[in-house]
């Protein structure tokens, strides 16, 4: 077996065996769990010998120097916490391919021409925290005092708070300096179809789609019994949660015959309290709406239409009121094309020609790029979906995707640092 593959399997063995209890593996942003997932790299890494340090913000960085330690390093990671109740794959796979890269390299004796960084980043899921990217944004010295203060969504607990609790600095982190910009390449499962689809193991990310995202709506309507309120004078939360559902999915088709490029995402509704009950019209209703585009003409022009349709099922039925919440926002991100290009001419050397392709979700690649890191993602063939415990990948693909990355390595150095730019992906 190749150092590539029996890093692959080891590290996602050892980083796998953690997680809550229940179906698929939840290890929360800035948790016990999380903290151990990084202590197991810094083991891997130990071992390869490379330098380790943690910044601030708890991110892991693993550096294997190359022979231009002057020059901007090459990063390779991705992140270790997981939505809840997640797959086996969704970032644990880019660090462990981080970390097969450096074992790849070591087995043919190579010394890459500048330092490659293994990276491990913090809170990348933005499900426990209501904000995108912490620990990426910490990596660069971009968090800010509101994202300190941002809440838990289950316990209610500060991100400082979590942060403290795991032994780091959260004042510390807000006042780091930004990073000199480097090259960011993300190994990642698609999070779709489109490669198991095509029967293709890997493939080259242009661009990461923003989001526009409404965590916290509500519907106010009026309880009554349900037996007794005649139809028109009832103000069914329900009803006309399914008056914006029906609307919003025209719209979005309209967009989509268009040419536009768009998903709309009700990720969460919940009438379903201790006040809902068999025999009562529901008065309260709540949903999260997650909409997602690589242009942001788009999401405004979807958002203005949300709020017109939110008009409009207010005239229509009397008594409900619609209450969006707190708007959040991360942006379209175009990733590299020379970093692309790079990859391809890696591909080439061994006989493979990746495809170029979107991503519809958002990664840490997207959150250096906009940082002024030049920053690129391989995508790897996934199945029966991905934030569930059925994500599928075959570790096979994923050291093609390795692979990949080392010929383009072996084959000299990435390109100086270029900025990325936003909403042209």
């Amino acid at each position: 077996m190749s150092a590539i593959r029996d890093t692959v399997d080891r590290v996602l063995a050892r980083v796998n065996a953690l997680g809550q209890d229940g179906p698929g593996w939840t290890r929360p942003s800035y948790s016990d769990l999380e903290s151990r997932a990084h202590d197991v790299i810094r083991d891997e890494a130990a071992a390869l010998g490379l330098e380790i340090t943690t910044d601030a913000a708890g991110n892991l960085f693993a550096r294997m120097p190359g022979a231009d330690r002057s020059a901007p390093a090459l990063h390779v990671g991705s992140h270790l916490d997981t939505v809840g109740q997640g797959g086996a794959y969704d970032g644990q796979a880019g660090v462990a391919a981080g970390l097969a890269l450096v074992a790849g390299l070591r087995e043919e004796g190579a010394t890459p021409q500048t330092d490659i960084v293994v990276t491990v980043t913090r809170a990348e899921e933005s499900v426990w925290f209501p904000a995108s990217y912490l620990g990426s944004r910490g990596a660069t010295g971009r968090l800010t005092r509101a994202d300190l203060e941002v809440r838990r969504s289950d316990t209610g607990e500060t991100l400082a708070a979590h942060m403290a609790a795991q032994g780091l600095d959260p004042e510390a982190a807000l006042q780091a300096p930004p990073r000199a910009p480097a090259t960011f390449v993300e190994v990642h499962i698609e999070q779709g179809p489109v490669l198991d689809e095509a029967g293709e193991s890997h493939a080259i990310v242009s661009g990461v789609r923003g989001g526009l995202r409404y965590r916290n709506a509500q519907i106010h309507g009026v309880w009554a019994h349900s037996g007794g309120a005649p139809r028109d004078s009832r103000a069914d939360a329900v009803f006309a949660f399914a008056d914006l559902v029906q609307a919003l999915d025209a719209d979005w088709a309209e967009l989509l015959d268009g040419g536009e490029d768009l998903a709309v995402t009700f990720g969460r509704v919940d009438a379903a309290g201790p006040l809902h009950a068999m025999a009562k019209v529901p008065g309260e209703l709540e949903f999260c709406l997650d909409l997602r585009s690589e242009d942001n003409a788009v999401l405004d022009r979807m958002d203005a239409m949300l709020k017109s349709r939110i008009a409009a099922i207010e005239a229509a039925r009397p008594g409900i009121r619609f209450e969006l919440g707190a708007q959040s926002r991360s942006q379209p991100m175009r990733l590299s094309p020379r970093l692309g290009d790079w990859l391809e001419a890696g591909a080439a050397s061994l006989g493979a020609a990746p495809r170029r392709m979107l991503s519809g979700g958002g990664h840490d690649a997207a959150a250096f790029a906009a940082a002024g890191w030049e920053s690129v993602m391989i995508f790897v063939r996934n199945w029966d979906g991905s934030h569930c415990p059925e994500e599928g990948m075959d570790p096979a693909d994923l050291v093609r995707a390795v692979e990949t990355l080392k010929a383009a390595v072996l084959s000299g150095p990435a390109p100086a640092p270029q900025p990325a730019e936003a909403d042209a992906p």
